[in-house]
């Protein structure tokens, strides 16, 4: 019998919410909703029950089938309590999302970091399918990584493994909003990109790249690449000073980790072709010759739905709990 779960990728500009076929990885129904700008610990809770509720009545799927619900935050988690610990893109602290909605639908559910949950779903059904030792990098509005070792994802001491944004690249360098400065976040991030290409306009640079922004004046990985496709110089010189340095954080985990495999994710390398095979190239180039002969490189599989899936097996991760002389699972 197959069994089902409900996944959410939870992030800082939109909510995916998908039911997952856990024996094949399919997403059978999802749905998409903007995070909002009003970002607080209330309507993070209610738009997450608004998700949940809307798949359920839309696909017509019965709830009595669902055995999980997992959900991946951009922030610190507790797992072990299903507690948001700290989200700055969400504005929220201590949120106990596990007892908020378990109360609401009767359903376990566990928390992961965003980034652990996409790893995950790479493992299981994407480019990490097969392989025991991987990293999985996603290039978006931050740098973040998640660690395979061994065939399970990794927590490090303190739960934060894989922090690989948070490399300092220029020591005593750019500002990064974790508070320190020279972080790779702060030189590779899609959200880095955008402040340097926007710096360069109001200095009056010209880039074709304005021909293509909206009212809000937000750059997308779309834009970037056609502005790219346009030979325009303003956006080669940014995007390819972004690469040097992601090829510098990629060339130190080949040199410390010795992975099988990178796989690579995020809007900006699924878009941009010449940002991804220019990054590999020049991480295998600095890299130790021996390590770097044996690295190998994929592109995220699974797309947006990488966290989805992966939400759906955080489960596996929890320790199993043994019932006390009263029969209470402690």
């Amino acid at each position: 019998m197959p069994n089902y779960a409900i996944g959410i990728d939870l992030g800082g500009t939109k909510i995916l919410t998908g039911i997952v076929n856990k024996g094949n990885g399919e997403v059978l129904y999802s749905i998409k909703q903007k995070t909002g700008k009003e970002k607080d610990a209330e309507n993070i809770v209610e738009k997450l029950k608004f998700s949940i509720k809307e798949l359920i009545e839309t696909s017509h799927f019965d709830i009595a089938q669902i055995d999980s619900i997992g959900i991946g935050a951009p922030g610190q988690v507790d797992r072990e309590r299903g507690i948001l610990v700290s989200a700055p893109n969400l504005n929220c602290e201590n949120l106990n999302l596990k007892a908020i909605l378990e109360r609401e639908f009767y359903i376990p559910t566990f928390i992961g970091n965003d980034v652990e949950i996409a790893t995950l779903g790479e493992m299981k059904f994407g480019a990490g399918k097969g392989f025991d030792d991987f990293v999985c990098i996603f290039v978006g509005t931050g740098v973040g990584s998640g660690i395979a070792q061994n065939g399970k994802v990794r927590h490090g001491a303190t739960g934060t493994a894989g922090e690989i944004g948070h490399i300092i690249v220029d020591a005593g360098g750019r500002p990064c909003g974790c508070g320190g400065n020279g972080c790779l976040e702060a030189y590779a991030s899609r959200t880095a990109i955008e402040a340097r290409i926007m710096g360069a306009l109001k200095k009056g640079r010209s880039s074709v790249i304005t021909d293509y922004m909206r009212d809000d004046r937000a750059i997308s990985s779309k834009m970037i690449k056609k502005a790219l496709d346009h030979h325009d110089e303003l956006i080669t010189q940014v995007l390819f000073e972004a690469s040097d340095y992601l090829s510098n954080g990629l060339a130190t985990i080949i040199n410390f980790y010795n992975p099988e495999l990178i796989v690579l994710g995020g809007g900006l390398i699924d878009a941009v072709d010449e940002f991804y095979e220019r990054t590999i190239t020049k991480a295998k180039a600095k890299a130790l010759p021996l390590p770097a002969s044996k690295i190998q490189f994929k592109k995220a599989k699974l797309g947006d739905f990488s966290g989805v899936v992966g939400a759906c097996f955080l489960q596996e991760l929890q320790k199993p709990k043994t019932p006390d002389k009263s029969g209470v699972l402690k």
